[in-house]
């Protein structure tokens, strides 16, 4: 994971201070690729611990197209729960005054998750993250993206038009009022010398917090899809936008970067004939070995 440890740096000592929407600053570069040989291993960062099965639940949770939080926080993913807590804490008069990460902030998203996870009515009511990922994936204005550019893998390998986008001009202003216009803008695959290699365009990077997680997802994605187009996985490449540093991560970068990194992990996927069937229980992290996990706050 060089790859990444070199943005880090790179980010440091080139990136420009700007503002930005959350008021938290940031420093930031504009463009920036990686690739990622995954021939070489599964791409989970080393130099701090990443929650896998926060990474396997989010990606089953798009590729079935869902976008309520409910089906995440049953199963210990909380990385999305302060958009709609935010919503939920503006939609019922409760923002004015409360002052985010104190504990009384701290204490209603606790109240906020325990509704959401033990009353049905209350997570459709509150949950739901509005059209993001797994709704355009799975049903961008009619079309299930995911499903075609499987199938065209399988027939039509050499085309180039494999591609799945999350940004849908629409329903952007839906996405707006919850805050989540899509990050990960689109992503495209590619099929050569028997190997399936995948491309995504972010076009908002945190690569504190968010990049370790993206570039794992979308590696499990080309694995799993190559598994079933009959393909060997190739390369994930990564490429991005605007690629900051939050303000507020600063401190813990520096610690990142003074680590030394461990070989990369494997992945086993059992075999399935869709990639519809996938389940948790199909996957299993080998020989993954890290740093200590580093905490940092979520710029919402």
């Amino acid at each position: 994971m060089e790859q990444y440890l070199e943005l880090l740096k790179e980010i440091k000592t080139k990136g420009v201070q700007k503002e930005d929407r959350t008021g938290t600053g940031t420093i930031s570069i504009f463009g920036h690729q990686m690739r990622f040989n995954l021939q070489d291993g599964f791409p989970l960062v080393t130099t701090k611990k990443v929650n896998f099965d926060l990474i396997l639940h989010e990606l089953l949770w798009f590729i079935r197209g869902e976008t309520n939080i409910e089906y995440l926080v049953k199963n210990k993913v909380n990385i999305w729960n302060e958009w709609p807590f935010q919503s939920w804490l503006e939609k019922t008069g409760q923002a004015n005054g409360l002052v985010m990460h104190s504990e009384e902030w701290k204490n209603k998203l606790t109240e906020f998750i325990e509704f959401i996870k033990n009353d049905a009515q209350f997570s459709r009511d509150f949950g739901d993250l509005g059209p993001v990922y797994g709704k355009q994936w799975r049903n961008f204005e009619g079309v299930d993206q995911l499903n075609q550019v499987v199938e065209d893998l399988k027939s039509n390998p050499n085309s180039r038009r494999h591609i799945v986008s999350a940004w849908n001009p629409k329903e952007i202003p839906m996405m707006v009022e919850s805050g989540l216009p899509p990050c990960h803008t689109l992503f495209q695959f590619y099929v050569s010398e028997g190997k399936l290699s995948c491309q995504l365009y972010q076009r908002s990077a945190d690569v504190f917090l968010g990049v370790p997680f993206n570039i794992a997802s979308y590696a499990l994605l080309t694995y799993m899809i190559a598994s079933v187009t009959n393909l060997e996985p190739g390369e994930f490449i990564h490429t991005l936008g605007d690629t900051h540093i939050y303000l507020n991560h600063l401190d813990q970068v520096t610690e990142q970067l003074s680590r030394e990194p461990h070989v990369l992990p494997k992945i086993k996927i059992n075999e399935k004939e869709s990639l519809f069937d996938y389940v948790y229980e199909d996957f299993e992290l080998l020989g993954y070995e890290s740093h200590p996990f580093i905490s940092a706050p979520i710029a919402v």
